[in-house]
């Protein structure tokens, strides 16, 4: 282009971040990657990496995903990736300036990754979020971001639903919320506001689930027709009721 001058501004790399959360044995879990190479050698990061010259950031995502962690290329297709945020600042990544752009998901049901990671990951593991500590980069600051964005998917959507089996009772439906919110939730409330959420959940007719204790057999539901909360059902905040 006439007039400008490509090698006036110093150059910089791109990367992608993927902060892929699923629920686990009632926690919530990140996938991590345990680094080949340095910078941050045997440190625990979030999958991703470099752009290729000829590739946009959700494909990039997409490949280093299944590079990195060994998911099956249908499953990584299959993703409903969020783009979260870039990240940007200057001494982020210790090699040259790099950008960052982050990705994000919550999904049911997802298979153990490759025992060995490829590309600059040697090994690729589900970790219980409450555990995470030292990750490498400013993925922790990325890790927090993500978890709060998917806190704000169950407000708004129906996905909670898919992390229960197909007939549910409102107390297992309610222990998705309090998993991925990390706190806990007055069960009468919760059940008066999914009752009142139209379409959300709809009731098994005389379907029933012992839950334990001596109380009468729980409810069954099912997820509704319904894939956004109107209203939403919002986190509780400092003061009002779980």
């Amino acid at each position: 282009m006439k007039g400008y001058d490509r090698y006036a501004y110093e150059p910089f790399a791109v990367t992608v971040d993927l902060a892929v959360f699923t629920v686990r044995g009632g926690a919530l879990h990140v996938l991590l990657i345990r680094r080949g190479q340095e910078p941050y050698e045997g440190a625990w990061a979030l999958p991703g990496g470099f752009l290729l010259p000829r590739e946009s950031a959700e494909t990039a995502a997409r490949r280093e995903l299944a590079e990195e962690t060994g998911l099956p290329e249908a499953v990584v297709a299959g993703l409903h990736l969020e783009q979260l945020r870039t990240y940007s600042e200057p001494d982020r990544d210790p090699r040259m300036r790099v950008v960052s752009v982050a990705f994000t998901a919550l999904v049911p049901d997802l298979p153990e990754p490759a025992a060995e990671g490829g590309g600059d990951a040697d090994q690729a593991r589900w970790v219980p979020v409450g555990e995470v500590a030292g990750l490498a980069f400013d993925h922790a600051l990325i890790l927090t971001d993500a978890r709060s964005r998917v806190g704000a998917k169950l407000e708004y959507t129906c996905l909670a639903t898919g992390f229960c089996p197909p007939e549910f009772t409102l107390g297992e439906l309610q222990s998705v919320y309090e998993t991925v919110w990390g706190t806990a939730l007055d069960r009468p409330n919760f059940r008066r506001k999914v009752l009142a959420t139209p379409g959300f959940v709809e009731a098994v007719p005389g379907a029933a689930r012992l839950t334990g204790g001596r109380g009468k057999p729980a409810a069954l539901y099912r997820a509704g027709p319904a894939t956004a909360l109107h209203p939403p059902l919002l986190r509780p905040t400092e003061g009002h009721p779980k």
